[in-house]
């Protein structure tokens, strides 16, 4: 307890670097599953990406972050055990942090698309177990969260195999593709509207309080996705007006160049999509950071009593949002690349169907209560459009070191969290 008096301030303000540091990892990974695909497609360039990935990730994180955060996330550890030794939570949160972060800098820098869930998960458990009593830990979440490696990615992959093999079948496979993207991409579209809109209200609103009940939520989504489709078929027929009268002169389009026309119509869409991603986990996954950052500030603030929930600061929100930021505009590249191009070959219509099925996993996650990263889910999306074009599409060697990081995470974020936290005890003198 005499820690927390005497040393209140440096422990918040060091609590605020390595939130920062976690939160520049969630930027440089994480991110790119927003915006890896839509590169990676060439739907989009790079920069702009970046500059989109920058507006709706700090927007989601900031607006949509969450006034209020639980001060233990995801109930993963038992806080009554830290009541009588307050000082142990605010030095394991700090461990947690920056092992994690430091996890993430290192991932990014190889490309590896890791959880930043999983790694703060990880971390978190690893002070606990190791620092506090194995007995706070809950082990059957942990459980629940090494079952959805396999899980997430092969719900979002089967999806991604349905929606692509269908476009592929309704659209491109057809003697006249513009003809039929006239009639079934503003479907695609609608569906698309209709999911996103429910990904934002489910997973963005809610944690300021702008969550609809269930009913009202899903009538919501459906009228977007209505008018969605409408508009989309709109543009659609204006799109397709000129090239159809080409295609049916002498001189008409062939096959593959109507194609190369509905896969633009499609980069449009993903880039859509990818926005709503993008909100969606900036107001998400921003927990990652500022919940453990939250709870240091919240046990110092009330010296050493530990609530349930607390009031952010006005400041922990804008941090997480900048440290985001920051990360994908150094490091962001490096996984974009990873998942764009080097697990198979995307194409818009492709990476649209890896996008929405992603997108679609969350939501179904959500509604179940099943842990889920949405770095695997997308991954596994990815997989589920190069294994729609064969075995051969696949980059095994890429899928093998993706793999490999998933496993290392959770035990990586434990030993540094481990290792920092006794470094910590030393340093402030902690019994």
């Amino acid at each position: 307890m005499d820690i927390i008096q005497s040393y209140g301030l440096i422990l918040i303000i060091l609590a605020g670097v390595v939130g920062f540091i976690m939160a520049w990892g969630i930027g440089a990974n994480d991110v790119a599953n927003a915006m890896g695909t839509s590169v990676g497609s060439k739907a989009i360039t790079l920069k702009q990406a970046i500059l989109i990935a920058m507006v709706f990730e700090f927007a989601g994180a900031y607006l949509a972050g969450g006034e209020v955060t639980s001060t233990i996330r995801k109930g993963i550890i038992d806080a009554n055990y830290f009541t009588d030794i307050p000082e142990y939570l605010v030095l394991g949160m700090i461990s947690s942090l920056f092992a994690a972060g430091l996890w993430l800098v290192i991932a990014s820098y190889k490309g590896w698309p890791v959880s930043t869930t999983h790694s703060i998960i990880g971390a978190i458990v690893g002070f606990t177990a190791v620092g506090v009593s194995s007995e706070a830990v809950e082990w059957v979440k942990i459980g629940g969260i090494v079952g959805s490696w396999v899980i997430t990615p092969a719900i979002s992959g089967i999806i991604a195999v349905g929606i692509f093999l269908s476009a592929k079948k309704l659209i491109l496979d057809q003697k006249n593709p513009l003809e039929a993207s006239v009639k079934f991409i503003p479907i695609y579209m609608g569906l698309a509207g209709f999911i996103m809109s429910l990904v934002t209200i489910k997973k963005g609103l809610k944690h300021v309080g702008l969550g609809l009940p269930f009913f009202e939520g899903i009538l919501l989504a459906v009228t977007i996705g209505v008018v969605t489709a409408l508009i989309g078929a709109y543009f659609v027929r204006k799109l397709s007006k000129k090239s159809l009268s080409l295609s049916h002169s002498e001189h008409g389009l062939s096959q593959a160049q109507q194609n190369i026309s509905v896969e633009r119509v499609f980069a449009v869409l993903m880039v859509l999509t990818a926005c709503c991603m993008a909100f969606a986990h900036g107001s998400n996954d921003v927990a990652n950071a500022i919940g453990p950052l939250a709870a240091v500030v919240s046990v110092v603030s009330n010296d050493g009593i530990i609530v349930d929930n607390s009031p952010l600061a006005w400041w922990i929100l804008p941090l997480g949002g900048l440290g985001i930021v920051m990360g994908l505009a150094l490091f962001g590249h490096r996984v974009m690349k990873t998942i764009g191009s080097n697990i198979t070959h995307l194409t818009p219509s492709r990476g649209f169907a890896a996008e929405l099925a992603a997108a679609t996993t969350v939501l179904i996650a959500s509604g179940t209560g099943l842990p889920i990263s949405t770095t695997q889910t997308l991954v596994g999306a990815v997989l589920g459009v190069g294994l729609a074009q064969g075995v051969a599409a696949l980059n095994m060697g890429t899928i093998k070191s993706i793999v490999t990081s998933w496993i290392i995470t959770l035990p990586a974020g434990a030993l540094f969290s481990i290792i920092i936290f006794y470094i910590l005890k030393f340093i402030f003198g902690v019994a």
